[in-house]
C-alpha cells in the first residue's frame, strides 16, 4: 500500500482556471475532419454534413477550444481553397500527410460547427509557404464587419457577422525539419514578428501565439525560444509547447512520469520567455499554450507505410487502454499546476485521430478510454487552481524523482465546489489522506487502485470567514 498526504487550503491559489485550459485540435489530417466531424450523406449528418452524433459526444466531452486547421497541414494551406462555393474549391495535395485534401471544409464551415459545437475557434495561419499578407487577409475574411474586398466575401459567402476569432497561432512547428517551409529561429522569429505587428494593426483585440518548441526533447528547446521571443515578445502574448508521450517499450512507472517531464518543460519556457522579457526591460508577462499533447503511439507508426495519394485515409487510429487515461488525468493535473501561465491547452486531436473520440465511415461513433479522464476534469474545474503538494515517496525516472502519487484541486469561492484530482502512478493501492479543515470540511481518506485517477468532490467548503 502506498500512503501519501496532502493539504487543501483555499489561501494557497495558484491562478484562476482558465477554461481554454481544456481544449482540443481539429486538423485536416486522416479522418479527423472528413468522416470525423464531417460526413455529408452520413445517417445523423445534418444538412451542412456535420455529423451530429460527433457533436453530441464533443458537447459531453466538454473542450472550451478548438484550434484548426493544423498542425503540420497548415504550412502548406491556402485559406482561399476552403472557402466560396464547394463546387468550384480545387483539390490540392496536402505535402505534410501525403493526402488529398478536396477542401469540402474550410474556414466557415469550420466556424460554424464550433458554434453548433459550443466551442470558441482558435485558427493558425500559414508562415511555412506564406507570410503576413496572407495572414492578414485571413484575418480581414473572418474578423472584419463589411465594407472590404474580404469581407464582404465571407458575407456573400453566407456569414454576415464576423467571425470573431480572438485566438491565432502564428504558424506551427516551425522548429521541426519535418515541417513545410521550416525555418531558423531568427527567420521565423523575425517573420512571426512582423506577422503579429501588422495582425494586431488591423484587429488589436485578439491573442497570438508563437511556435515555441515542437517538443522539449528538440536539440534547439530552450534557445529556439529564446532566439524567437527576441524578435516578437512585444507583439505575441503566449509561446507554444508541444508535448506527446508514448507508452510503447516503458514500465508503467516511466511512461507515467511523462507528467513530470511536461511539468519541467513548461517551467523552463516559463524561465525563458520570462529572462527575455527582462532582456528587452518589458513588464508584460507571456502565458504558455500547450497546444497539442496527448498520448501517442508514435514509435508505432510509420510516416512512409502511405504510398499512394489518398483522400481522409485512416491515419494513427490508436486504442487507448485504462493506463492511458490514468496519464492524460496526470497532464491535466500539471496543466492545472500552472495555471498562472498555461491559459491555452489543446488535446490532440478530437476525432479519430489519437483522439478521445472514434468514428466508422458511415456507421457509429464511440468514446476511448481517454474520453472520460478529461470529461470528468473539464466539467469540475472552477474557480482557482490551489496549490497540492502529496507527502508520498518517489521512484527515479528518464525525469528525474517522481512522486507516487500526484494531485492538483481547483476550488469555486462563490459557489464553494471543491474538485480534487488523484493520480497513483503505483502499481500498489494507495490510500490518500486528505486534510481540507482549511475550507471547513473534515479530513477523509481517499483509496485508489493501482496505476488509476479519481476526481473527488467532497461537497460545498464553508463560506469564507464562517
Amino acid at each position: 500500500m502506498t500512503r501519501a498526504s496532502l493539504t487543501v487550503d483555499p489561501a494557497a491559489r495558484v491562478g484562476p482556471v482558465d477554461r481554454r485550459l481544456f481544449g482540443s485540435f481539429v486538423e485536416h489530417m486522416g479522418r479527423c475532419v472528413h468522416t470525423g466531424i464531417f460526413e455529408p450523406g452520413h445517417p445523423a449528418a445534418d444538412e451542412r454534413g456535420f455529423r451530429a452524433d460527433v457533436l453530441d459526444l464533443i458537447r459531453e466531452l466538454g473542450p472550451s477550444m478548438i484550434r484548426y486547421p493544423g498542425g503540420n497541414f497548415v504550412s502548406g494551406y491556402r485559406w482561399e481553397d476552403g472557402v466560396g462555393p464547394v463546387a468550384e474549391r480545387p483539390r490540392r495535395l496536402d505535402l505534410a500527410w501525403h493526402a488529398v485534401e478536396p477542401n469540402t471544409f474550410g474556414t466557415d464551415e469550420f466556424v460554424a460547427w464550433c458554434r453548433a459545437a459550443a466551442v470558441e475557434p482558435m485558427l493558425a495561419v500559414n508562415l511555412g509557404t506564406r507570410g503576413v499578407q496572407e495572414a492578414v487577409d485571413l484575418l480581414e475574411y473572418c474578423n472584419h464587419p463589411g465594407g472590404t474586398r474580404l469581407s464582404d466575401q465571407r458575407r456573400a459567402n453566407g456569414s454576415p457577422d464576423p467571425h470573431d476569432v480572438r485566438v491565432w497561432c502564428l504558424g506551427n512547428e516551425m522548429d521541426g525539419p519535418w515541417q513545410i517551409g521550416h525555418r531558423s529561429a531568427a527567420e521565423y522569429g523575425a517573420l512571426a514578428g512582423r506577422t503579429a505587428r501588422a495582425m494586431k494593426m488591423l484587429d488589436p483585440r485578439i491573442e497570438l501565439v508563437a511556435c515555441g518548441s515542437s517538443n522539449s526533447g528538440m536539440p534547439t528547446f530552450g534557445a529556439w525560444e529564446a532566439t524567437v521571443l527576441e524578435h516578437c515578445y512585444d507583439a505575441v502574448d503566449h509561446v507554444s509547447l508541444h508535448s506527446y508521450y508514448d507508452p510503447t517499450g516503458k514500465s508503467v512507472g516511466e511512461f507515467l512520469a511523462g507528467a513530470a517531464d511536461l511539468d519541467r518543460a513548461i517551467d523552463a519556457v516559463v524561465a525563458t520567455a520570462d529572462h527575455v522579457g527582462a532582456r528587452l526591460r518589458s513588464r508584460r508577462r507571456l502565458g504558455v499554450s500547450v497546444d497539442e499533447w496527448n498520448v501517442w503511439y508514435y514509435s508505432a507508426w510509420d510516416p512512409e507505410a502511405v504510398a499512394e495519394w489518398r483522400e481522409a485515409g485512416p491515419l494513427i487510429e490508436d486504442t487507448y487502454d485504462d493506463v492511458d487515461a490514468t496519464m492524460v488525468a496526470s497532464l491535466l493535473v500539471t496543466l492545472l499546476r500552472h495555471a498562472d501561465r498555461v491559459h491555452l491547452a489543446c488535446l490532440a486531436q478530437l476525432v479519430n485521430v489519437i483522439a478521445p473520440i472514434r468514428t466508422e465511415p458511415g456507421g457509429r461513433a464511440w468514446k476511448q478510454s481517454i474520453f472520460e479522464p478529461f470529461a470528468a476534469i473539464a466539467g469540475a474545474a472552477r474557480g482557482d487552481v490551489l496549490d497540492v503538494r502529496p507527502r508520498v515517496a518517489t521512484y527515479e525516472s528518464e525525469s528525474g524523482d517522481v512522486p507516487l502519487v500526484d494531485a492538483t484541486a481547483t476550488y469555486d469561492e462563490a459557489s464553494g465546489a471543491v474538485a480534487l484530482v488523484l493520480v497513483n502512478r503505483s502499481t500498489e493501492p494507495a490510500e490518500v489522506a486528505v486534510d481540507a479543515r482549511a475550507l471547513g470540511l473534515a479530513t477523509f481518506d481517499v483509496r485508489l487502485d493501482p496505476v488509476s485517477w479519481r476526481l473527488v468532490r467532497p461537497g460545498p467548503a464553508a463560506p469564507p470567514g464562517s
